[in-house]
């Protein structure tokens, strides 16, 4: 539901990439490939396509396990409470629904009231809630929460969105080495036709721009990140119906005001808010927005259906 979801997916995926851009260059790949003239444009597409969506698609497979390790979730496998027995069986009943079978149901220690599903395949997803999300909010308002991400699986969101960042990854790896050649061959090294082999000009500026055109990257999936976030809302209401959505927003809007961040937090808290800029790299619309939205469907009676992505 919130941005911890996509912040571990953007996160891993960027280091994945940046990872095996560096391990292919200690093994002198790029430079084997220059000197073979293997680097045309063609190939170096090629190369930057399969560079850029290995790296989009380790990350999704690593996503769930990430996820365990990084929030400390552990896996409702025998309910210990009435409370896990109930999350267990809604989120039973809430995939039954929506066409997927039923994810892996977790829980992990935060006094953050948060929620999020991953998972590479739509019938093999997680879902998991943060103990400061039951204890802040009524079992309707877990129980819209729940069909939100529930929603994201049906949606196959993460697939989605693993198919857009290997695109933006493809791109991001075959512009930041056509500037590199440009800086080595041209501006450092001039009209020099003995020359052979890619110098120090190539490799600094190759690192240079994945960071810098991975971070404006970002942008096209927070984009996309946000425009999902309203579908899994309509998706939360076709199944919990809108009101209970409604009112699970407005008690984060209500628990989460604008002075509970410093400033410089702001921008990662679950209130996503601000404008200008800044609002480009949000992956979640502020939550005025998405309540706006659901009670724009609410007054028109409409109930609209997750809508499913193949996996």
């Amino acid at each position: 539901m919130f941005a911890k979801r996509i912040v571990l997916f953007v996160a891993t995926n960027l280091a994945v990439v940046l990872l095996l851009s560096l391990v292919l260059r200690v093994l002198g790949v790029d430079q084997a490939l220059d000197q073979r003239g293997l680097f045309s444009y063609e190939g170096l597409l090629t190369f930057a396509a399969v560079l850029g969506f290995g790296g989009s698609f380790v990350s999704l497979a690593l996503s769930k396990w990430i996820a365990k390790a990084s929030t400390g979730a552990r896996v409702i496998e025998v309910p210990r409470s009435q409370t896990e027995a109930w999350l267990l069986e809604t989120v039973h009943r809430q995939a039954a629904r929506a066409g997927i079978d039923t994810p892996e149901v977790a829980v992990y220690p935060s006094p953050d009231p948060n929620a999020f599903a991953t998972g590479m395949r739509r019938n093999h997803a997680l879902v998991a809630v943060s103990t400061g999300l039951l204890e802040g909010m009524s079992r309707r308002e877990v129980e819209a929460v729940l069909a939100h991400e529930v929603s994201h699986v049906a949606n196959g969101d993460m697939i989605t969105m693993a198919l857009l960042q290997g695109v933006v990854n493809t791109f991001v790896v075959f512009l930041a080495r056509v500037v590199g050649f440009f800086v080595d061959r041209v501006l450092l090294r001039g009209d020099d036709e003995e020359h052979s082999g890619l110098g120090i000009g190539y490799w600094i500026t190759v690192m240079a721009c994945e960071l810098l055109f991975g971070v404006l990257a970002s942008v096209i999936v927070m984009w996309f990140s946000r425009r999902r976030e309203f579908s899994a809302d309509r998706g939360a209401a076709d199944l919990e119906g809108p009101q209970a959505m409604i009112a699970a927003l407005r008690r984060l809007q209500a628990a989460h005001e604008p002075s509970a961040l410093p400033k410089a937090l702001a921008a990662f808290g679950i209130r996503e808010g601000g404008g200008g800029l800044g609002r480009l790299f949000l992956s979640h619309p502020p939550l005025e927005e998405r309540i706006a939205a659901l009670e724009t469907l609410k007054r028109s009676g409409a109930r609209a259906a997750p809508q499913r992505v193949a996996a």
